[in-house]
């Protein structure tokens, strides 16, 4: 993003270029179960299409917000964590990473990097920052380790501890691009102290209506989408010391007395690890 008129107007006409409105488009369509309005009616379709085959569906939108906002909190606040990487951020809505983060520590800062047009397209607009602290946002994909860490460094210091955040994200990298490696390569990079944030969502015999989802996104939908089962989720937390209560439905994560006894459990399964 630029803050020449012209160089931005190109920019612009880039993003929207790139943008496929034909097709259903992941982020679009959690924003519609989010309740946003940064989607389109065949990403609403879709959405339906999908909370047809699996009612519970937009259960696994809030319950991964409400798990991200947990786990900021208790990062920001209990363990004094002041940097953030956030990859595969998603459109922006309520309570984003930096909005969480910078209302425990307004000095935080926080890299949001996403390879969506749309997403990029509303960042100079939606993803600001306190004074005392900083927010950026970066054009990249999770498979590109070298160039994220690169370009994060001109906004956080790889010398002290950084929360890196993957919500939803390594679901997108099939198992013959190595995911575990990929999640081992930024956390290899990050120093003691750091922790790791993770949802994923799972396959299990006890709910073969999300299967049924995921084959209809995989064969309408962009980007392909790789399920895997708690045991192989559990696996990229590897080395990392998992917080309590562990790899959990991520309506179980910490529930708050506004939750309610016990949160209903969804097929996004989340943890907060820390590196040693």
């Amino acid at each position: 993003m630029t803050d020449i008129p012209a160089a931005a107007n190109g920019v612009a006409a880039s993003l929207r270029a790139r943008i496929n409105t034909d097709q259903p488009h992941t982020a679009r369509i959690w924003n519609y179960w989010l309740g946003g309005k940064d989607n389109y009616e065949v990403d609403r379709e879709a959405g339906d299409r999908i909370r047809q085959l699996h009612p519970g569906i937009g259960e696994y939108a809030r319950a991964d917000r409400l798990f991200l906002g947990r786990a900021v909190r208790h990062l920001a606040g209990e363990v004094g964590i002041r940097q953030f990487l956030d990859i595969g951020t998603g459109l922006p809505t309520a309570d984003n990473t930096h909005e969480v983060a910078q209302r425990v520590a307004p000095e935080s800062r926080i890299v949001y990097v996403d390879n969506d047009p749309l997403v990029l397209a509303h960042a100079r607009a939606l993803l600001t920052s306190t004074p005392e602290g900083r927010t950026d946002y970066l054009d990249e994909d999770l498979r590109n380790v070298d160039a994220i860490v690169e370009h994060a460094s001109r906004t956080l210091d790889f010398s002290r501890p950084v929360a890196l955040i993957l919500l939803g994200v390594v679901i997108f990298i099939g198992d013959d691009e190595d995911p575990y490696g990929l999640v081992r390569q930024l956390t290899d990079r990050l120093p003691s102290g750091s922790h790791l944030v993770l949802s994923h969502t799972i396959t299990s015999p006890s709910m073969p209506d999300v299967d049924e989802a995921v084959r209809f996104w995989n064969e309408h939908g962009t980007p392909k989408l790789t399920q895997r089962t708690p045991a192989e989720v559990v696996r990229f937390f590897d080395g990392l010391r998992l917080l309590e209560p562990g790899l959990v439905s991520c309506s179980r994560w910490r529930p708050e007395p506004a939750d309610g006894p016990e949160p209903a459990e969804v097929a996004m399964f989340g943890g907060v690890a820390r590196k040693d």
